[in-house]
Order: structure tokens, then sequence, then C-alpha cells
């Protein structure tokens, strides 16, 4: 008898099982979240409507723990014209379950925001570094969340170089953290291991299944947590070096994170960093 055949059966049960759960339940009980701290705001660039649950691992702790307010910036509604308005109101759902804010960048977002449309309208993408541009002003956020330069799909591609873009064109002494996220495409060097709870992940996928018609399409709900267990072993190793025992955490996000000051991206540490969950996550920001 293999000892593991019980442990593998047991994964596909509770998958198969979840598969039945109702989407989008809105009076699901959340944990306690730390006083507001109104000095504290950080910006999430999202590709598409969904991007900021998957990735919100640590804009979740930064809210529950540090206070942080999370805009969420709808750099997107999707490529789909007739599913645009519906993802806004699946994202409006999402946000308000969450507890992020959320403010579009258009009616029905930005449009072709790759690498394609950068190099062949560089007048419509100028528009769209403007209105990024702006949303920084606007805000000053202590940290931004934006995808890799590599994370395979190519609004996400063209999200990372929209927001660097956009960096550029502010003034010198604006500065903050940049924090880049992975998901379709792995970074080769993230610098920062954040361990989620397991009622965070629980938030994090049930405020991904309020994306209805995207999770009914491909129910990356409900491989979360195995990304972030996954992101465990990865982790273990890229950010705490080669070689290292893996940290008694269940689930981790993977990030880097520098500071923007001068108009140049410097890595915020000289080596890697873990962050368990007995951490406030706020000390990440100071």
């Amino acid at each position: 008898m293999n000892p593991y055949q019980q442990f593998v059966d047991e994964f596909v049960e509770l998958f198969d099982r979840a598969r039945q759960f109702p989407l989008g339940v809105q009076n699901i009980e959340q944990p306690s979240m730390a006083s507001p701290n109104v000095r504290t705001k950080v910006l999430i660039f999202s590709p598409h409507p969904d991007d900021e649950c998957i990735i919100g691992a640590l804009p979740l702790r930064l809210k529950r723990e540090a206070g942080a307010t999370v805009v969420n910036i709808a750099v997107t509604q999707g490529s789909n014209v007739s599913r645009q308005q519906a993802r806004l109101l699946e994202l409006q759902k999402a946000c308000e379950y969450i507890g992020f804010s959320l403010e579009q960048t258009a009616p029905s977002g930005l449009e072709k925001v790759n690498l394609q449309q950068r190099a062949a309208d560089p007048k419509v993408w100028s528009n769209s570094v403007n209105v990024i541009a702006q949303l920084l002003e606007k805000h000053r956020p202590q940290a931004i969340f934006y995808p890799h330069a590599n994370d395979w799909n190519s609004t996400h591609i063209g999200t990372h170089w929209l927001v660097m873009d956009a960096l550029h064109s502010l003034s010198d002494s604006f500065q903050c953290d940049v924090i880049e996220t992975e998901f379709w495409g792995q970074m080769s060097n993230p610098n920062l291991m954040v361990e989620s709870s397991k009622e965070d992940v629980a938030t994090l996928v049930a405020g991904t299944s309020f994306h209805i018609g995207e999770v009914t399409r491909n129910a990356f709900h409900l491989y979360l947590p195995a990304w972030m267990q996954d992101n465990v072993r990865r982790g273990a190793e890229i950010v705490g070096g080669q070689g290292q025992a893996s940290p008694n955490f269940h689930f981790a996000t993977l990030y880097r994170v520098s500071h923007w000051h001068d108009k140049e991206r410097v890595p915020k540490w000289s080596a890697g960093r873990m962050l368990s969950r007995q951490e406030n996550a706020g000390a990440l920001l100071g």
C-alpha cells in the first residue's frame, strides 16, 4: 500500500467538494481589523479584476495588522467588452468583501495595456501613463503593488511597464516602496516571502470567488491554497537561500520589494526576508 494514496485522495475529494460551494457569499464573518492608520496607504495596480485577491496576501495583512488603507486600482476591466461592466460589479463586491477601496482608471478601464500598444501608439500609451501618474500623485502611497516584467500575461506585462513609465514621469522627489507581484509567470529573484494564516487564505479564496464569470470558466480560486503552498517550497530556497531549510509555513506569497526614489528602483534589503504570521506586516514599510 502506498501510504500517500489517502493523502492524494483527500486532496481530490476536498477540491471536488469545494466545487459545489456557493460563489460570492457576502455574509461570511471576517477577522477583526487593526485601527485605521491614515498615514499608511497602499495601491494595488491590478491588470484585471480578480488580481487584487490573487496577489492580495500582503495588502490584506497590511490592512488587518497595520490599519493600512488599501486602494485597488482597476487598470483594466478585461478585454471582453461585453463583460467589462459585469466584471466591474464583481470587482466592487470582491473589494467590499475583502475591505479594499476601489478606483477605476476609466469608465470601462484602460484598453490595450500591452507592449504592442506601447510601441505602436505612443500617444494613446502616454495618455494611459498620465492616468496612472495622476493616481500616484493623488494618493502619494507608502507602497504600490504591480506585476513584475515577466508575468507572462500580456496585460500583466503591460501593467508593469505602464506603472514604471508613470513613475519615471513623476518628479525626483516622489518616493515609495514598489512591490512586484507574480501569478502567471514566476519571478526569478523575489526577495520577500509572506506567510498567510488559514483565515487570510480563506478570505482570499472567498474574495476571488466573487469574480463569478472568471472562476466559472477556470476555478482558480480553488487552486489558490495549493499555489500558496508551492510558494513555500520555492521561497524557502529562492528567498531564503539555496539549500536552506523550509520555514514552518503552510501558505505564502512571494514578492520583490524595492524602494523608488530619485527615479531609481533600489532593492529594499540586501538579502531575502521572510515575514511570518507572528510578525506585524506594517514593519515592512518602515
